[in-house]
């Protein structure tokens, strides 16, 4: 399997969790520029990244960034924007604008659209009243690809099919995926589903907010935010020992904690979506073209991953 790497931008724009500040663009299109050079295959961003005033920011400077590089590197990957379904966007109209917002805002280039989670648990008729709108727009001309994200098997097995009935398909899902993150089973059944229908299956979070990144023989300083900050406290001891296992492995590979995260990743068949705001950030994960897991490395990971005594949250917005 080639590997595959998103750019993930949830944290331009966002300053509650992420402290963006304007005076970061630069910085920002770096990072963008260069993975771009280091051959990322796609930007995954969404309609609600961007806090309070700044609310659609991710797009906005995706777009702006997109009109700063060659048309043949734009050709190279895809845009992939995510959908909220709201409460308020219902209906077989529901998503009209809002995608045409997100389009404008990304300067025309949006080559995948996701619905950003199921609403199986308060409206269950909801998205698929929103996917019917999504081809519709199709069928009017718009060319993009329709993804999922925050969905499980069983939901996913039945937009599967109604797409299929409307001669459409599903090409991504994105669900939680990382040595820290929980239902790993549940997802590897996602996965599989993927396989069988041809359909991408994508890792978010595969860092878990920077957590995996985290030298165990190291404290970690930085400018968090308080959230982060009280996030990386709380899993400091609890998963230690995973970190431990994950710093020999990157020991003995002259690698990074990440790039290790990484290739577990990669070895579950997972095309990993990385938050990236640096671009020696980008360099370094670039790395992790270079290198493989062995089975001994994977499985010596895997055994630590289901022994930590804490993992991430589950998303509440995961559906069955």
């Amino acid at each position: 399997m080639k590997k595959k790497i998103g750019l993930g931008t949830w944290s331009w724009g966002n300053k509650f969790f992420w402290n963006y500040n304007v005076s970061s663009d630069e910085e920002l299109y770096e990072t963008f520029s260069e993975a771009l050079n280091q051959g990322f295959s796609f930007i995954d961003t969404a309609d609600s990244y961007g806090t309070g005033s700044l609310s659609g920011k991710s797009e906005e400077l995706i777009g702006q960034f997109l009109q700063r590089v060659v048309k043949t590197k734009k050709n190279n990957i895809k845009i992939a924007t995510k959908l909220a379904p709201y409460p308020w966007r219902i209906g077989r109209q529901g998503f009209s604008i809002p995608y045409k917002k997100s389009l404008n805002r990304l300067n025309n280039q949006l080559d995948i659209v996701q619905l950003h989670w199921s609403t199986q648990r308060y409206n269950p008729w909801q998205d698929f009243q929103l996917l019917n709108n999504l081809c519709d727009l199709i069928d009017e001309g718009f060319q993009f690809q329709i993804g999922l994200s925050n969905i499980g098997p069983k939901r996913l097995l039945k937009i599967i099919h109604f797409l299929k009935d409307k001669n459409k398909r599903v090409s991504s899902v994105q669900v939680q995926f990382s040595l820290l993150s929980p239902n790993n089973e549940k997802q590897k059944y996602v996965k599989k589903i993927c396989e069988q229908n041809k359909i991408d299956f994508l890792a978010y979070s595969p860092l878990a907010f920077g957590i995996l990144c985290q030298d165990p023989s190291m404290t970690q300083k930085g400018k968090r935010s308080l959230l982060r900050n009280f996030i990386f406290q709380a899993y400091d001891k609890p998963t230690l020992d995973l970190r431990k296992v994950m710093k020999e492995i990157a020991k003995a590979r002259s690698a990074s904690l990440a790039q290790v995260a990484l290739n577990w990743c990669f070895y579950n068949g997972a095309i990993p979506i990385v938050g990236l705001r640096k671009k020696n950030q980008v360099l370094d994960i670039s790395k992790v073209f270079k290198w493989n897991l062995t089975r001994s490395e994977f499985e010596t990971l895997d055994n630590a991953s289901k022994n930590c005594l804490k993992k991430m949250p589950a998303n509440p917005f995961s559906s069955l």
